[in-house]
């Protein structure tokens, strides 16, 4: 991809501004480096942080290259549909990770997601987990990498290979210097320094087509026409620009993807655990809920701008590609000074997601494959050693993984197609464990591996061409059913002829017996009503729910 027709423009205060941030995070990766005596201040930020503070960093972590150029591209290319991946695909499981799992995660002190499955099962799941963990966070870093390197190559011309490894470097050093709460600190920045970079593209490019209607009027006479305004119009077939059924929307992406991401995703889940106590780690999510309700101001809306104001976007390669919506905007809409801002948000957002990544991998690293399997015992200083040395084998194999990356034209099918493989059976496993009190710790360790494996297979047979689905995101929704649908299966057969866990190894694992305790750490403020989980959750369920109306 040639990257000169894509050059910004940018003057010395664009740049000026793309410095400062630079220093700042670094800045704040060194001021946490001083707050950093044992490894749960490395891996966890000694959990001490405010609800606030989590939950900002929480929707920040997830606010990466995917979301921000993966989510304009499908707005640009299925059109309204994307909210779909917002409002059904992601609030209602925030909420549910607030007001059910978190208790489970919390209480019972795991430090990371393949933790608790060691707990809840056997040492086979838990090894099983932590390595399809591990590998999916460094493909997806290599994602959010691949991502940070387009927007300097096309900046700063570049060739692509000397911006990865750039990018790298600088991701590497403040995560290395102050772990999770250098990474969770400049979430907590990076959050307002995206936004204030997005808003603009937003505001400048409706002002440009004639505001609201304007831009309904023009999307009417694209390619999309007229389905492109609806969400819900036309799913009750596949003949709609997502090619999805609403039973797919519901099932495959509202309960099985978004539920397998965000309650057993560590990269966030890690978020919610350093939390000062039982009652911010629950609102940690549902805090992060509502930023998440109107994002897709800021993504889909500049997805539909580019669409009707970039002449032939939607090209299979070149600059035309969808995935290059937002950088094609800025280009074209944004003033010196504003497009400084902007650039430094798009950056922003990529290290932010490639900073969960890697900071989720070098947790799962040390704690579940080191120390569970090669070395244990030892002083709390070698393992803070060896999660800095994670840190950077997790950077240098991204930089491999980044140029698997390249070879998508949409990185957000690449990434669904992920999810449906790792996230769903990790998901089904997880939630018929924490609910059914008789499932085996073998039943564990077979349908989590049968889970994969049929997902693994759905899209080799999709890529093969034995298996026809209408676009690549449906089969990610297929593939992720598949495997729930597996894991059950195959929990089922086996849990009869196996020999269950003794219930007093469940207590704090498995819901309804007992362990779990919401009050134990409360302080005083938090026992006002406004505080509540269950009414904050209750609050954005609502809002998803009334934000579909205008777009049915």
């Amino acid at each position: 991809m040639d990257g000169a027709g894509l050059r910004l423009n940018m003057n010395v205060l664009d740049y000026g501004i793309l410095a400062l941030y630079f220093v700042t995070v670094l800045g704040v990766g060194f001021a946490a480096r001083r707050a950093i005596r044992t490894s749960v201040d490395f891996f966890l930020s000694g959990r001490s942080l405010p609800a606030w503070v989590t939950g900002l960093a929480f929707v920040s972590a997830n606010l990466g290259a995917l979301e921000i150029i993966g989510m304009a591209a499908n707005g640009a290319q299925y059109g309204i549909m994307t909210v779909h991946y917002y409002w059904i695909g992601a609030v209602p499981a925030m909420i549910f990770l607030g007001i059910v799992m978190m208790p489970f995660y919390y209480g019972s002190r795991v430090r990371s997601v393949p933790e608790y499955l060691r707990l809840r099962f056997n040492r086979p799941t838990h090894l099983l987990n932590a390595i399809s963990f591990a590998v999916a966070q460094v493909l997806i870093a290599g994602v959010n990498l691949y991502a940070l390197a387009l927007i300097m190559q096309a900046l700063l011309g570049w060739p692509l290979w000397l911006a990865i490894i750039v990018g790298a470097v600088i991701v590497l050093a403040y995560i290395t210097v102050g772990g999770l709460s250098g990474a969770i600190y400049n979430e907590v920045l990076q959050f307002f320094v995206i936004v204030a970079g997005l808003v603009p593209i937003t505001v400048i490019g409706l002002v440009k087509v004639g505001g609201w209607s304007g831009l309904m009027d023009s999307v009417r006479d694209s390619k999309l026409g007229e389905a492109g305004l609806h969400a819900w119009e036309g799913t009750g077939s596949t003949a709609n620009p997502l090619g999805a059924h609403w039973l797919g929307i519901v099932f495959g992406l509202g309960f099985v993807l978004s539920f397998g991401y965000w309650t057993t995703n560590f990269a966030e889940v890690q978020r919610a655990l350093s939390a000062k106590n039982m009652s911010a780690a629950r609102r940690t999510p549902i805090i992060a809920a509502y930023p998440k309700l109107v994002i897709p101001a800021v993504t889909v809306i500049p997805g539909l701008i580019a669409l009707v104001t970039v002449k032939g976007l939607g090209a299979e390669s070149g600059d035309l590609v969808y995935n290059n919506a937002i950088p094609l905007l800025m280009r074209d809409l944004l003033p010196n000074g504003v497009l400084g801002i902007a650039v430094t948000g798009l950056v922003a957002s990529f290290m932010a997601g490639m900073a969960a990544n890697v900071s989720g991998f070098n947790t799962v690293f040390t704690y579940d494959i080191w120390q569970a399997y090669v070395r244990k015992e030892r002083s709390d200083e070698y393992y803070i050693r060896i999660g800095r040395i994670a840190t950077v084998g997790g950077v240098v194999v991204g930089i491999g993984t980044a140029f698997i990356a390249a070879g998508f034209s949409n990185i957000m099918n690449y990434i669904q197609a992920l999810f449906s493989l790792f996230n769903a059976p990790l998901f089904a496993t997880f939630i018929i464990g924490m609910f059914w009190k008789r499932m085996s710790a073998l039943a564990g360790f077979w349908s989590l591996l049968a889970g994969t494996l049929a997902a693994l297979a759905t899209y080799l047979l999709y890529k093969a061409g034995v298996v026809h689905f209408n676009s690549d995101l449906e089969e990610s929704f297929w593939g992720a059913g598949i495997a729930f649908v597996t894991v059950a299966v195959v929990a089922a057969v086996v849990t009869p002829l196996t020999r269950p866990k003794r219930a007093e190894e469940l207590q704090g694992l498995v819901y309804g017996m007992g362990g779990v305790d919401l009050k134990g750490d409360v302080l005083a403020g938090d026992q006002v009503w406004w505080r509540s989980p269950v009414l904050l959750g209750a609050i954005a369920l609502v809002l998803a729910v009334l934000f579909y109306i205008p777009v049915f």
